[in-house]
């Protein structure tokens, strides 16, 4: 007996034999959005927009097949059985993580071709990432993916959920909790916040590290609710040791630019790159 009748179609249009699901259209949707506010920063910031548009061809799919390579490592256990699925993104599966270390390092090699500064990019990007991963996590609520552990109706309707996140979120008769949703609203918060910092006298790349803290903040608390983590031992979740790590380096950085003298403020560092004639 099928008990998830209330739940929505993860397929959004078919076509014949091929399927467009709503998990590949939200995550497209989800770089859209973030392109255009990155070329809106870049206008803002003096940058050469055809500069960023030459990083962002590189870097999206680049952190896509990262994100789908760290997944399918940490699950080996089940893809090496069924190495035919491996290539199958569309169906879920996609690490953050993954896709951070891809782009990141993705950036740090084309600002060293480019011989520009990857911190200032960075910056540029950051409040266009954290809003991609807010709609992005959207795509996992298509998937009835990415939640946490059995919970009850009446909680969820004590959260004054509407009811298709409610129906949704009854997946083979049990009621879960809305991990993705609590990260996609941290995420459209961190995003506000970022708009909000952007504006006083931070350093160049403090825009892009206080991204990393307050994704990685955020994600510490959230992925110990979940009950489909990547595991780096039987009791270490991936995603949390990463975190530590990530908002550690990141507080550190942030520190050494405080002390190292001449550094750019990010309001005053309009000119770091110089457009293309």
């Amino acid at each position: 007996m099928n008990l998830n009748l209330a739940a929505l179609d993860p397929v959004a249009i078919q076509l014949g034999g091929l399927s467009i699901r709503w998990y590949g259209v939200i995550i497209a949707t989800a770089v859209v959005v973030a392109l255009l506010i990155a070329l809106q920063e870049a206008t803002k910031r003096n940058v050469d927009k055809e500069l960023l548009v030459d990083l962002l061809i590189w870097a999206i799919p680049i952190a896509i097949i990262s994100a789908r390579i760290y997944y399918v490592l940490f699950e080996w256990s089940y893809y090496k059985d069924h190495l035919n699925e491996v290539i199958k993104i569309w169906q879920g599966g996609i690490a953050i993580h993954g896709a951070l270390i891809g782009s990141v390092l993705t950036a740090i090699i084309f600002s060293r071709i480019k011989k520009v500064s990857f911190w200032q990019l960075a910056d540029i990007v950051a409040p266009s990432l954290i809003i991609a991963q807010a709609i992005g996590r959207w795509g996992n609520f298509m998937n009835q993916e990415a939640h946490g552990g059995p919970t009850t109706r009446a909680f969820l309707e004590g959260l004054h959920l509407p009811d298709f996140i409610i129906n949704q979120m009854y997946i083979d008769g049990v009621y879960y909790q809305p991990t993705f949703l609590y990260e996609s609203i941290w995420n459209v918060i961190g995003f506000v916040v970022l708009l909000i910092l952007r504006r006083t006298r931070i350093l160049r790349g403090e825009l892009f590290l206080s991204y990393v803290i307050w994704y990685s903040v955020g994600r510490y608390f959230i992925e110990g609710l979940r009950t489909d983590s990547l595991m780096l031992t039987d009791t270490l979740r991936m995603a949390q040791f990463i975190s530590i790590v990530l908002v550690a380096v990141s507080v550190a950085l942030i520190a050494y630019f405080r002390v190292k003298k001449n550094r750019p403020y990010y309001l005053e560092d309009k000119y770091g790159i110089a457009k293309k004639k």
